[in-house]
């Protein structure tokens, strides 16, 4: 086979791997340095103000109006009022507080939080992982390994309930089902939230100028604006939140002090008492006076918490103390101080012209009304950024464990870790935002419809944590049960009051999450049902042995990568592939990119690499593992980081490599990093014609010629380390590899048509040949996934029968 003449240059390698990259946003590296400064913990707990806690802080704006509406008023005695007071205090001390800041933020996933953290936790745990692919050797990362910093497995109180509760969740798959759908409604509720936070933010923020107008004229007002507001904001997400994100942490810092200005001004002002309600009696009172009516308006007081979960949720963008800085000095006082300042205020002014003078601006002094009203619209506008980026983000996680159909995800910045844009997700919550807004003109419906949605995310992450609890940290089983009990009454009664208004607009969440659930059960089945089809169908290796070492096939100059999910075996595509055209490329790599129950992969640990059958047949296995939050790199980076790494496979392999090894069927598969993880790795060049001239004629190498070719405009030479030396065969095989590189890289992948077999049930009939192939037609193919150009790409078609 011909080509130009090719090199095998000797240098030394870099002196040391680079340092982990680094996060612009938080300014701290990706694996958590555990001894931070105080000054860097400052700076992370400010930046937190406008990433974390823009949600939670604008909800001032309508808990007091959502509550004193049609169920119940605030009478000349001020009981209602206090009661009302009280249960804000509570809930913020017991919900935010006690609940997130001092026990759920321990429990992190490597740094991580969110629903999907608590259930990868539990996977790795109890080996409940609903991921098909997984393997061995995957439980050897450094991360699935670290556990979280309260497990003890010598301070187990209770460890026989912990493990035969592990073996009832790995023995039966339908507890198995249960805790991913119940995963998965929390999923859901979060991108219902993300539909329903910015509506229901925005016109609360908006509503201030019924203040300055007259009611006829401010319902023209409001509705335009908020719209208008919505979609610059969902049109803006494109460019990134980090090119306006220095802003986010000035403005929710100015809004707390605003709002907690205020509120000591309505103390001092109207009811310097008004912090005798503080007190648990005055919560008994309201309910034995208000009965039915004060129950019903604990959907109103519930949304005092709206957004306690995105401290959990961002958790991976900061520490834990940062954020316990930030919520315990700054958020909840100002806060507490913000509804007692209201509180004060109304507990004076009980006669209500209309029901919009019980909302938050009733209370702001006329001279600042409209600067605070500018300062609430921007802070709105924070605390949707941070929901719409928080949406975008667990979509990512939920695609790449396989629930959710592939979506285009680009990355807006280079530097800034975690910071992503979906298109097609963007443009549909701008057009339920829009809907619900238009749909309901009225912050109550949805306050109702906000609240339901939050008040389930924190049920699911109570029901998880409590299986963290014995399962991960090996706690008492009693602690357990309390732990449930304690905050689970409390959520559920607030879930109660809630679902009770399912009519006056409760019900959108519910159809919200029911429709998202439907779509992500759809795509697991089919999924599953098609990856199975892959195992029982997969050719096995005697079947390629048997073809000899010519293979009985002709081979072509360059490099095949032929994408496939099985970890093991040969793919059915290829058998498929080789029998309509009996010949492939010169090099030949079976390429599974999948994703592992943890959040990062180190670069030192992301392929897993083989030979598939002797190696003269130039046959290699590849497989890239990524962390559901993870960002995958493009085309280009891609096929030089593949092609280094198997360069350095076939190195190490002449000698005697100290690598971890995995035994998986009939491959022994290496772990092998990318070519910036290796001290004395090889690195790959691509040159042009002069350039190669230039290098040789100024520096030692030994040149392997082979046979006359067509000049091609680039060539490719692999920098080999100076030590261990290579043998003879591990030359020829880099050799090869290097003739492949310099043809060009091919992108076989399988385009499938997945159809129930005869003999099915109707509703599997329905949701494979109906939902899945709807959803796959209309999702991204594994081209995008690949980030390859159509000129590279051959489709192999197959029809699946599942």
């Amino acid at each position: 086979m011909g080509g130009p003449p090719l090199k095998l240059e000797r240098e030394r390698a870099l002196p040391s791997s680079p340092p982990p990259p680094m996060d612009l946003e938080t300014g701290a590296h990706r694996n958590h340095v555990k001894k931070e400064s105080w000054r860097t913990v400052l700076t992370l707990a400010y930046q937190s103000l406008g990433v974390v806690y823009g949600d939670l802080s604008t909800s001032p704006l309508y808990v007091y109006k959502s509550t004193f509406a049609e169920d119940i008023s605030h009478s000349e005695t001020n009981e209602e009022i206090f009661g009302v007071l009280s249960f804000v205090f509570w809930t913020l001390t017991l919900v935010p507080l006690l609940k997130y800041v001092f026990i759920v933020l321990r429990a992190d996933d490597n740094g991580e939080g969110g629903t999907f953290a608590l259930y990868s936790l539990l996977c790795r745990h109890a080996r409940v992982n609903a991921l098909p692919n997984r393997q061995v050797a995957d439980e050897d990362l450094s991360e699935y390994k670290k556990d979280s910093n309260l497990a003890d497995t010598s301070c187990s109180k209770n460890p026989s309930f912990g493990s035969s509760l592990k073996s009832t969740l790995e023995k039966h798959r339908v507890l198995q089902r249960i805790l991913l759908v119940l995963a998965l409604i929390g999923t859901c509720m979060v991108i219902g939230d993300g539909v329903l936070t910015p509506a229901l933010s925005v016109f609360s923020a908006v509503s201030g100028v019924e203040l300055s107008l007259s009611k006829e004229h401010h319902k023209y007002v409001e509705l335009p604006v908020s719209c208008a507001i919505l979609v610059a904001l969902f049109a803006l997400q494109h460019y990134g939140t980090h090119r306006v994100g220095f802003l986010f942490a000035p403005v929710v810092l100015i809004w707390l002090l605003c709002i907690s200005g205020i509120g000591i001004y309505n103390i001092l002002h109207w009811n310097p008492h008004v912090y005798k309600a503080l007190s648990p009696y005055y919560m008994y009172n309201f309910l034995k006076k208000t009965q039915r009516g004060g129950w019903m308006s604990l959907g109103g007081i519930l949304l005092c918490i709206t957004g306690s979960e995105a401290m959990f949720a961002d958790l991976g963008h900061f520490s834990q103390l940062s954020i316990k800085i930030a919520f315990t000095t700054l958020v909840y006082p100002s806060l507490i101080l913000a509804y007692m300042g209201q509180a004060a205020y109304l507990s004076t002014h009980h006669v209500i012209e209309s029901d919009y003078q019980i909302g938050f601006y009733v209370s702001v002094p006329d001279k600042i009304r409209w600067p605070v009203l500018v300062i609430a619209i921007l802070a709105a506008v924070v605390g949707s950024q941070a929901i719409i980026t928080g949406t975008f983000s667990i979509i990512k996680q939920c695609s790449s464990l396989g629930c959710f159909p592939k979506v285009k995800i680009v990355h807006t910045s280079s530097k800034v870790h975690g910071q992503i844009y979906i298109p097609e997700i963007n443009w549909t919550l701008m057009l339920l935002c829009l809907a619900v807004t238009i749909g309901f003109r009225d912050t109550k419906r949805l306050g109702n419809a906000s609240g339901l949605a939050v008040i389930t995310v924190m049920l699911v992450t109570t029901c998880l944590m409590s299986l963290v609890i014995v399962l991960c940290w090996e706690k008492s089983v009693f602690l357990a049960i309390g732990f449930v009990f304690f905050f689970g009454t409390i959520e559920a009664l607030y879930f109660s009051a809630s679902l009770i208004k399912f009519l006056q607009g409760a019900w959108v969440p519910i159809a919200l999450a029911f429709i998202f659930l439907l779509i992500m059960c759809v795509w697991h089945y089919g999924s599953l049902k098609k990856y199975e089809f892959d195992v029982q169908n997969k050719v096995s290796i005697n079947w390629l042995l048997s073809l000899g070492p010519s293979l009985g096939i002709v081979r072509v100059r360059g490099i095949g990568l032929i994408h496939t999910e099985l970890v093991t075996g040969i793919p059915a595509i290829f058998s498929h592939f080789v029998t309509n055209l009996p010949a492939f490329h010169q090099v030949l790599i079976f390429l599974c990119i999948k994703s592992v129950p943890v959040p990062h992969v180190g670069p030192e640990e992301r392929f897993l690499i083989g030979h598939i059958g002797p190696r003269e047949y130039r046959l290699y296995r590849c497989i890239v593992r990524y962390g559901y939050r993870d960002v995958h790199k493009d085309d280009t980076e891609f096929e030089k980081d593949l092609v280094c790494s198997i360069a350095e496979y076939i190195r190490a392999g002449s000698t005697e490599f100290n690598a971890d090894m995995a035994k998986e069927e009939d491959d022994k598969m290496t772990v092998v990093g990318t070519c910036s993880t290796h001290v004395d790795g090889i690195l790959l060049r691509e040159e042009g014609k002069d350039e190669i001239e230039t290098a040789a004629g100024t520096s030692e190498v030994r040149e392997m010629k082979s046979p006359p070719a067509m000049q091609l405009k680039k060539r490719v030479r692999f920098i080999v380390p100076d030590s261990p030396q290579i043998d003879k065969a591990a030359r020829e095989e880099l050799q090869d590899l290097m003739e492949a590189r310099e043809a060009g890289v091919a992108y076989i992948l399988g385009n499938s048509y997945v159809r129930a077999k005869q003999g099915s049930s109707m509703l599997k009939k329905f949701v494979i040949n109906y939902g899945y192939e709807f959803l796959r037609r209309n999702s991204r193919g594994p081209t995008h996934a690949l980030s390859v150009p159509h000129a590279s790409t051959l489709e192999v078609g197959m029809i699946y029968n599942v």
